[in-house]
């Protein structure tokens, strides 16, 4: 009796162990898990919706629809926000060149640093603080309330006529929005550099010839064509398959920006790598 309890005591403890074990390394892989399942799932719903976006019938109004909400009603902030990045941009860069009088060398690098750097990714984290983070409310909202499932008995599919319009809208729009940037960021550059600091007009323009190269302007184009596709595809993703309700939604919405962010700012330079390289 008492080596049957020894024995059973044991088989407890040793239980008990396994179990710790087991529950010690579900947590260590459950972010992991998480991570892949969220990678894929991103993968396979921007598939489908690329495949829908060639597939009839074509919605031409939902298209108009979704480039005038990414790309037109984001003029203002993304042209605010490039004044005040020139203007700001130039400030600190008259300053450093001072030491060196080369002054004359400010409108050159500073329309270098919009075209390449500046305009794409601020670009693109401001349409995801406007416009993906409304997307990924959005979707999610209709996902909660089941209009996405309606949508799904009405057999139209919802990949073609929520997510398609939205994702080709992004892509085509943010371009636009960065050569936006890009201009009237050289406009508060040139009010700084010569109307409040004295500089020369001739050597300001004369510096952007001699800087700002075509390639240049292509390498923030390209970035910005990445950035609204990788921006639509995840706040899609989680505005689409967002779960328990208002409280999930809100969840939804802000991994939706967080995630965007993140991931441009780290594709930014892998593109940078790259596009240099080349």
């Amino acid at each position: 009796m008492r080596g049957g309890v020894a024995w059973y005591k044991g088989g407890t403890v040793k239980e008990g162990a396994e179990t710790s074990g087991g529950e010690l390394l579900n947590r260590v892989l459950q972010p992991v898990l998480t991570f892949l399942d969220n990678i894929g799932t991103i993968v396979t719903l921007t598939f489908q919706t690329v495949v829908w976006l060639v597939r009839p019938p074509f919605r031409l109004a939902q298209f108009l629809a979704a480039m005038d909400f990414m790309g037109a009603q984001s003029v203002f902030i993304v042209g605010l926000t490039g004044v005040f990045s020139g203007m700001v941009v130039t400030l600190q860069t008259s300053y450093a060149l001072r030491a060196f009088s080369a002054e004359g060398r400010v409108g050159g690098l500073v329309a270098v640093s919009l075209a390449r750097e500046l305009a794409p990714v601020f670009s693109a984290i401001m349409v995801t603080a406007r416009a993906g983070s409304a997307l990924a409310a959005e979707l999610g909202n209709m996902r909660v309330t089941e209009q996405i499932d309606a949508i799904a008995t009405m057999s139209v599919s919802p990949v073609q006529y929520l997510l398609s319009p939205r994702l080709f809208a992004a892509t085509v729009m943010l371009p636009l929005l960065c050569i936006l940037y890009t201009s009237v960021g050289m406009c508060g550059s040139y009010l700084v550099a010569v109307v409040w600091l004295g500089g020369d007009a001739g050597a300001f323009f004369q510096s952007v010839r001699d800087f700002a190269l075509p390639s240049d302007i292509s390498m923030g184009l390209i970035k910005a064509c990445v950035f609204g596709f990788i921006m639509s595809a995840i706040s899609c993703r989680h505005g689409f398959f967002a779960s328990g309700g208002a409280r999930g939604v809100g969840v939804a919405t802000t991994r939706a920006v967080v995630e965007s962010c993140v991931t441009v700012l780290i594709t930014n330079y892998i593109l940078t790598q790259l596009l240099l390289d080349v």
